[in-house]
């Protein structure tokens, strides 16, 4: 005789969150004791397959200003900096921040302040979000200004920015959530969530900047509009997600009052690591600045191959998020010798990666450049071709950096990626200006000087890493 199955109305919700809360466990214990180089790449697998799909996202962007005009696609390569500063501040500097204080958290075994620190992770990415979009309408029009732009450039970038940044609340609450998840070990559901809103945000960035259909053609605005209300959708279902006890994590089990210890725990390292995100966009700024003064042309050019550099920050992340969290579960157990084996597997993988690509593009730059010009725009064809030959070459130690840079924040210890990042940026402007200068090479000097920063800034942080071993 069958025994009688309870009514579904009173089965009780705690083994599911019992059973997310013992998946969590068991990947944390994967940090911790399973072999490097395979886990490591099991992780970063679906962070790796996310972030080309967003770089697709950003290549159609690109694709979709170009069937506008040549100002529209000078106007966003104006502020094209400036939104991929949001991605890398949201996602990679206060999101591995996030990341790694859960993280380390759960490689100590204190669970509590691992829920305390989401919704730490929430009320910063609110505050900051609305910073960002008061700043932005405030002093946009004169950041565009200094960045070299001018009249319709300046304009079509203003047009994106009043549209994007007021919306950005939507890419902070998505990353935020998703670094969360990152810092339990789970890599596959914030890599699908990201493939789900590039996926949604191509169709509609294009349907409603250039009209199609029914939509109306907005233009740059459209363009911001598509990423903001893709990521609006991917926010909601990552809090859903922690919200209904998925990630494994009670947000019951929090202090009632937020311990200032929680927000000082992300902070310490996310603004560390935000500085260093603002100085690899402050450096890109620059250079727009200073090839801004060699015409519309050079903009647009030069805006594709610093377009192409800040799409390999989305693949180095792929591996870099995974290393963030495996780190700091290990640092938190005090494994640091562990630790540091995982940093330089995942980075030396990461800067061959990159490396690889640069090698392809300088001897075939049309590979990328003629997805978004035609040939009889032949100036600014030269310029992006002059770039990629000069500086893709150098793409290894500008992905050795930035991956160790993303391992630093598991451990805790930002000091060495900043001092590289702060010569990167003084090699890049000092050697641009002396070149332009003291030489004849025009906008190629711009371009040896950026090579040469590149170099410096991944054998400084190597170096570093190596030597001091985070002691």
């Amino acid at each position: 005789m069958s025994l009688p199955q309870p009514e579904a109305s009173v089965i009780s919700p705690v083994p599911r969150a019992a059973a997310a809360s013992l998946k969590r466990a068991a990947r944390t214990r994967l940090f911790l004791e399973g072999p490097v180089g395979s886990t490591l790449a099991r992780l970063a697998a679906p962070n790796v397959i996310a972030m080309s799909v967003q770089s697709a996202m950003s290549v159609s962007e690109a694709y979709f200003a170009g069937r506008m005009s040549v100002t529209a696609l000078a106007g966003l390569a104006l502020v094209f900096p400036l939104v991929m500063l949001t991605q890398m501040l949201s996602a990679g500097a206060m999101g591995g921040a996030i990341s790694s204080a859960v993280a380390r958290a759960l490689g100590a075994g204190n669970t509590e302040r691992a829920g305390g620190l989401v919704v730490a992770a929430w009320l910063l990415a609110l505050a900051i979000a609305m910073l960002s979009a008061l700043l932005m309408a405030l002093f946009g029009r004169e950041i565009f200004a200094l960045l070299g732009g001018e009249g319709g450039a300046v304009q079509a970038a203003m047009t994106y920015a009043a549209v994007y940044f007021p919306g950005c609340v939507s890419l902070w609450v998505c990353h935020s959530t998703l670094s969360v998840i990152r810092g339990t070990g789970n890599m596959a559901t914030p890599g699908l969530v990201l493939v789900l809103v590039s996926m949604g945000a191509i169709p509609l960035s294009g349907a409603l900047g250039l009209g199609w259909g029914p939509f109306p053609a907005l233009g740059l605005p459209g363009l911001a509009l598509g990423m903001v209300l893709a990521y609006g959708i991917g926010a909601l279902a990552a809090l859903c997600y922690v919200l209904t006890g998925q990630a494994g994590l009670s947000l019951r089990d929090r202090p009632a009052r937020l311990d200032p210890g929680l927000f000082a725990d992300i902070l310490k390292v996310g603004l560390s690591a935000s500085f260093n995100s603002v100085l690899t966009a402050l450096t890109i700024v620059m250079m727009v600045g200073i090839v801004g003064r060699f015409g519309e042309a050079a903009l647009a050019g030069y805006g594709l191959g610093a377009r192409l550099e800040f799409l390999m920050i989305p693949v180095v992340f792929g591996i870099g998020s995974a290393m963030t969290s495996m780190v700091g579960a290990n640092i938190g157990a005090g494994q640091r010798d562990r630790a540091l084996r995982i940093a330089w597997t995942g980075s030396l993988s990461a800067a061959t990666i990159i490396g690889g690509i640069g090698i392809v593009l300088a001897f075939m730059p049309d590979l990328w450049l003629r997805i978004f010009l035609d040939p009889e725009q032949a100036d600014a064809l030269g310029i992006g071709r002059a770039y990629m030959r000069t500086v893709a070459p150098f793409y290894f130690f500008f992905g050795l950096g930035l991956a160790l840079y993303f391992a630093c924040q598991g451990a805790g210890r930002m000091r060495w990626p900043v001092i590289g990042s702060i010569c990167r940026l003084g090699f890049a402007i000092g050697g641009a200006l002396i070149l332009i200068s003291q030489t004849d090479l025009g906008v190629r000097g711009v371009f040896i000087a950026i090579a040469a920063a590149m170099l410096v800034y991944g054998t400084v942080t190597g170096i570093a890493v190596r030597l001091t071993r985070w002691r």
